[in-house]
């Protein structure tokens, strides 16, 4: 297991995305959470290879976005951790980022 730190939240997001996907594609759904594993090694060893997103809260300055390999309309809302990142909350990118955060 990677050094990833999950916030209550993330993990929410995370059961609540593979059950939506699940609901039209089960294969799709139990390649979900691997493929989000696989992000969050990558951005362990690169925590700079998302794009900063600006936000008005000053606990979210710095946050990151990446997107979630093989899912690309699911993003990773990050911050680096030392040699950890802490990822914040697994998003579809429809979503209106800026309420939700606020």
């Amino acid at each position: 297991m990677h050094p990833s730190q999950f916030s209550p939240q993330a993990w929410q997001d995370a059961l609540e995305i593979t059950a939506y996907i699940g609901t039209d594609n089960t294969q799709a759904a139990s390649r979900f959470v691997p493929a989000l594993e696989v992000t969050c090694e990558q951005l362990i060893a690169l925590p700079g290879m998302g794009s900063v997103r600006q936000f008005r809260r000053k606990d979210l300055q710095g946050t990151r976005i990446m997107p979630v390999t093989g899912f690309e309309n699911y993003l990773i809302f990050y911050a680096p951790a030392g040699k950890s990142i802490k990822v914040l909350r697994i998003l579809h990118a429809a979503r209106d980022f800026p309420t939700i955060f606020e």
